[in-house]
Order: C-alpha cells, then sequence, then structure tokens
C-alpha cells in the first residue's frame, strides 16, 4: 500500500478489489449493492464524531468502486 492509498482508504486498492468488489455481496448482489452497504456503514458512524476520519475512507472507497463500475462500462 502506498502513502495515496493509507490516507486516502486505509487500504490498498488492490484490498478494496479483494475485500468489495470481488466479495460475495460485489459477485451476487452487484456493486451497486457494495456501494450502498459502504454507505449505510457511513451512516452508522456519523453519530460518532470520532469515526469522521473512518468516514472520510469509507466514502473515498465507495467513490473508488463507483469509478470502477464506470470503467468497466467504457
Amino acid at each position: 500500500m502506498n502513502e495515496f492509498e493509507s490516507k486516502c482508504y486505509g487500504m490498498s486498492e488492490a484490498e478494496i478489489r479483494e475485500q468489495y468488489i470481488e466479495s460475495l455481496t460485489g459477485r451476487i448482489g452487484g456493486l451497486e449493492m457494495v456501494v450502498q452497504s459502504v454507505l449505510s456503514d457511513c451512516q452508522e458512524m456519523l453519530p460518532r464524531d470520532m469515526y469522521c476520519d473512518a468516514i472520510r475512507k469509507q466514502l473515498n472507497i465507495a467513490k473508488f468502486i463507483l469509478s470502477e463500475m464506470r470503467e468497466e462500462r467504457v
């Protein structure tokens, strides 16, 4: 994991692909369902101010997945 990935996602892009995109939910429910799940996780963290950085990273992961979806359609 490089410095950008660490600061932006808290994990490498390869780990995002493995843990989110290639997950059972990703394969069966589709990537839209994965993004919904990530955003739901963010909602659950919102009332807890101390998770601000974690929320930011989760939102970046959702955006990364959306960009991967867009590239697949091209």
